[in-house]
């Protein structure tokens, strides 16, 4: 089944590698509030699992369009 809107990482929201770009497109969010939620989440989860998933998710998302 194909969407309308596939999760790819970002071209042209990006800060680092499109990673929250890409999730707030997907979401139909703005890039900032998912970038400080991704933020704040990590921070309370001690930063390493929000870190770790950030770089592993770089490596598996497509570069969209």
């Amino acid at each position: 089944m194909a969407t309308s809107n596939p999760l790819h990482r970002s071209r042209s929201n990006r800060i680092i590698a499109g990673v929250c770009g890409g999730f707030a497109q997907w979401l139909g969010w703005r890039p900032t509030s998912f970038r400080v939620l991704f933020v704040v989440v990590s921070i309370l989860s001690v930063a390493f699992p929000g870190i770790l998933a950030y770089l592993i998710l770089w490596l598996v998302m497509p570069l969209g369009d």
